[in-house]
């Protein structure tokens, strides 16, 4: 019997995850949660084998991820991501995730998707591992991911520069070059362009 912990924000999806891995012989969802935080606890009161997180769960479902795999390293993870793409897959694993799904798959999918995690082998939607694959290295420097990181955030030049403790000129070449590399139309775009790379 694979035990298993779902993590969802949403009460309708996470009862969508639930039904179809219970209604699969072999299968016990043994917790349910809707955040970050909740993981950890119930994994450890729980000892499930698979962790079903989503991505996007409040707290940071990598966040969770993670914090599994430094707690209860018998627990695997899949992470399911509503909106896809190379970069979250890379970060995924960053995280030590064992498998990576869309949460349009099929449910057949998602359940032999969390057999295989069960089992130790790995569980990645094939398109998104070759997307993942063939996405381009990243261009940035560890500076120029520095003030795209707190540009993120929407700070103007003079803050990054007061941040970093660099001139506003110096900051303006870097957001010029960063535009440069990823072909972004703004820095808008340029932030869009790198977190969906996985370089932020």
């Amino acid at each position: 019997m694979i035990r298993i912990l779902v993590a969802e924000h949403l009460p309708l999806v996470r009862r969508g995850l639930v039904a179809s891995l219970e209604a699969e012989p072999g299968l016990s969802v043994v917790a349910e949660v809707a955040t970050g935080a909740d993981v950890v606890p119930a994994a450890l009161a729980k000892q499930p084998d698979v962790a079903v997180v989503d991505l996007d769960l409040p707290g940071g479902g990598l966040t969770a991820a993670a914090r599994l795999r430094d707690l209860t390293p018998g627990c695997r993870v899949l992470i399911l991501s509503a909106q896809p793409n190379p970069g979250q897959v890379r970060q995924a694993f960053t995280a030590h995730a064992l498998g990576f799904m869309s949460l349009d798959v099929a449910p057949e999918q998602l359940v032999e998707a969390v057999r295989q995690i069960g089992a130790g082998r790995r569980a990645v939607d094939t398109d998104l591992a070759i997307a993942a694959l063939e996405s381009a290295a990243n261009p940035l420097t560890r500076r120029e991911l520095d003030v795209l990181r707190i540009a993120a955030g929407g700070a103007r030049s003079t803050e990054i520069a007061d941040q970093l403790f660099l001139s506003v000129g110096t900051v303006r070449n870097h957001l010029s070059r960063i535009m440069c590399k990823t072909g972004a139309r703004n820095r808008i775009d340029a932030v869009r362009i790198a977190s969906d790379s996985g370089w932020l």
